[in-house]
């Protein structure tokens, strides 16, 4: 087993942003994993308003379905967000858009174990 860790940072408006793509999302991601996502919201302010998104097909053949959501509001006493280790595989995406407020920039970090 490897452990792959994918760092990265984008300023996140009211396009939805696939973080594993690095661009528009959702897309589908296929490589099999152990995934676990950290999302550093410390950039917020009163009046932000961020949404988390984590999407996974039942299989290769399915449709990309939404499986979790976070909501995040205002400057965040706990800023980063650390999604639930998942087996992922058949076409999943983890995804961030600004719903209020300016666009921020985010860092975050996907743990893949492959």
């Amino acid at each position: 087993m490897a452990i792959t860790f994918v760092n990265d940072s984008a300023s996140i408006s009211t396009t939805e942003y696939s973080l594993p793509a690095d661009g528009a999302g959702p897309t589908a991601q296929t490589d099999d994993c152990v995934l676990q996502a950290f999302i550093d919201f410390g950039n917020m302010i009163a009046g932000d308003q961020y949404q988390v998104r984590l999407y996974e097909k039942y299989d290769a053949g399915g449709t990309q379905r939404l499986v979790d959501e976070w909501i995040l509001t205002g400057a965040q006493s706990k800023p980063m967000l650390a999604i639930p280790t998942l087996i992922v595989g058949e076409g999943w995406d983890v995804t961030v858009k600004r719903l209020l407020g300016s666009d921020r920039t985010i860092y975050w970090s996907l743990r893949k174990v492959t």
